[in-house]
This record gives C-alpha cells, structure tokens and sequence, in this order.
C-alpha cells in the first residue's frame, strides 16, 4: 500500500496545494491565465511530442485498440446521456454534458504523468493514442449535439467548420501529429532542443495539477446536483470496469496498455467538461460541482484500482 500511496500522493497532494494556496490568496480568476497558456501551448504538446516520436510508428497504428477503447467510452456516455434524457427529461444540449460528466475524464491534466508514473514509459503509446482520438471525438460530440438540440440554430457547415478547427488548431493534436510524423521518419531534434522538450515535458503534470486544483478552489461548490448519484459511479466505477472487460475480450493487448486504458478511464471528471458547459451556457453550475466531487472520491477509486493492480490482484488481461 505504501508503493500505491507513493504513486497518488504527489498527484493529488499538487491539486490540494493548488486548492490550499488559491483559498489563502484569493486571486482573480485571470491570474492563472498564463499558466494555462503555458500548460496548453508549450508543457503538455512538449510531453506528447517527446513520448510519440520515440515510439516505434507500428505501435501507433493499433486501431483495434482505439475503436475498443472509445466504443466503450462512448457506450457510458451513451446510457448517461439516455438517463437525463429521456429519464429526466433534460434538453439534449443538458443530457450532452451529463453524458460527457460521465465518459471525459482527466485524460490530459492527471493522465500522462500518473500513468506513467505507474507503469513507466510503456504506457506512454496508449496515453498519447486515448488522449488524442478521445478528444477529438469529444470535439466532434459535444458542439454537434448541442447545436442539435439548442435554441439557437446554427447553420451545419458552420458547425463543421468550427468542430474541425478545433481538432486541427488543438496544441495537443498538432504535437501528437508531428510525433508520429517524426517516429515514422525516425527523426530526432538536435541534442539542444531535446533538452529543451524535455524540460518542458518535465513541467507538464506539475503545473497542470496545481492548475487543476486552483481552478476547483476558484468554483465553489453552491448546489449537489441530484444527477450526481448515478453519474459519480459511472464515471469511477463503471466506464473503468467495462474498459477491463471490452479490451481483454477484444483483442491480444499488452497488459501495460489495457492498465493504461483502464486507469485513464477511471479519472475524475475533466475541467473541459465544465468549460463546455460554460460556452453554450448548459449545466454550467451542476458540471463545476461534478468535476469537484468526482475528483474528491478519486482518491479513493485511484487508488484503490492501483492497488489491486499493483499487487497482482487485478490480472493485466482478464482473458489472457
């Protein structure tokens, strides 16, 4: 237990810290600015870059591995987004960002420094693969849904339009893309740039935790939305559990990846998801208040999944 204890400590000890020093000093919410900035435009693209570019160009073309891992991605979002729905006669554009509440999590704050962290730089082909294809379908869900069933009715090219640019002008997209353009040519950046990615890359989860946790200090938590009952164990227990079911049924997987996959699956709600509330003004308030809590019973569900993992008890592949 001290191995696992370890492992979480550091990750969420830096968003308690973050939490901690943004109650003291009551900073606006402007101030970390420059911060995101750093993390979106430089650290994170820098840690992707470095970690797809060194890896062997046949390990990034393991589709059977993508469509498994967002099919049963998708397969959550789809029961949560029926639940409000059609269960609680919430709007599409409500029952989007309840749907992605449960099945977007952490993947790209939390997800590429605990995992490889736990299970060293093997794991750092699946972090890059879920990261990318699963924010982009994200992009492509979350405005194509909205606009939907929205009040505002948008043209659809102009829909098209802006979910495309947002997968192509992403930071993190761009870096994965000229990774796997440099691991296919088998190019490295001259020993002076490489220092300086990996210094950048060095920064990456630190900042980004302690970010995460001043942005959750920053968002009170004013109401308990009654949706959190079955959205809180869909998104820590159920989508992790099905992930370990469907990639150790669907194919012959490196135990490292399906760890991966599950891990990643069992993180606490993304910040995005808030943000997406925030710009089509949807559920804004009740999303904050999920990131928080499904954050806080993280540490309990993390840690947990990494003990059973680590000590053996959770088999790499449940059907070898």
């Amino acid at each position: 237990m001290a191995d696992v204890t370890g492992l979480v400590l550091p990750f969420f000890g830096l968003i308690l810290i973050g939490y901690l020093v943004a109650r003291w000093k009551k900073m606006p919410a402007d101030a970390l600015g420059w911060l995101n900035i750093f993390i979106i435009y430089v650290a994170l693209p820098s840690l992707f870059f470095k970690l797809i570019s060194r890896t062997p160009i046949e390990q990034l073309t393991r589709f059977d591995f993508i469509v498994t891992d967002i099919g049963t991605t998708y397969m959550v979002f789809g029961v949560i987004f029926v639940i409000g729905w059609l269960g609680r006669e919430a709007t599409i554009p409500e029952a989007t960002v309840q749907g992605l509440a449960a099945a977007y999590g952490n993947i790209g704050y939390m997800g590429p420094g605990l995992a490889l962290l736990a299970f060293g730089e093997r794991a750092a082909v699946p972090v890059a693969l879920i990261f990318c294809f699963e924010n982009m379908l994200h992009f492509i869900v979350a405005p194509a849904l909205i606009s939907l069933g929205g009040k505002e009715r948008r043209p659809a090219m102009m829909v098209v339009r802006d979910i495309v640019l947002r997968i192509v002008l992403h930071p993190f997209i761009i870096a994965t893309a000229i990774g796997f353009v440099a691991a296919a040519v088998h190019v490295q950046p001259p020993i002076p740039l490489q220092r300086l990615i990996d210094y950048l890359a060095q920064a990456a989860a630190p900042c980004a935790l302690f970010a995460m946790g001043v942005t959750l200090a920053l968002r009170p938590l004013k109401r308990i939305p009654a949706e959190i009952v079955y959205i809180v164990p869909a998104k820590l227990v159920l989508l992790p559990t099905l992930m370990y079911l469907s990639l150790s049924a669907a194919g012959n997987f490196a135990h490292v990846w399906i760890q991966t996959a599950v891990l990643l699956a069992a993180l606490p709600t993304a910040t995005n998801v808030f943000v997406i509330g925030q710009q089509y003004d949807v559920w804004q308030e009740r999303a904050s208040a999920t990131v928080l809590i499904t954050t806080l019973f993280s540490v309990l569900t993390v840690s947990g999944l990494l003990y059973l993992m680590r000590s053996g008890m959770l088999p790499g592949d449940l059907f070898p």
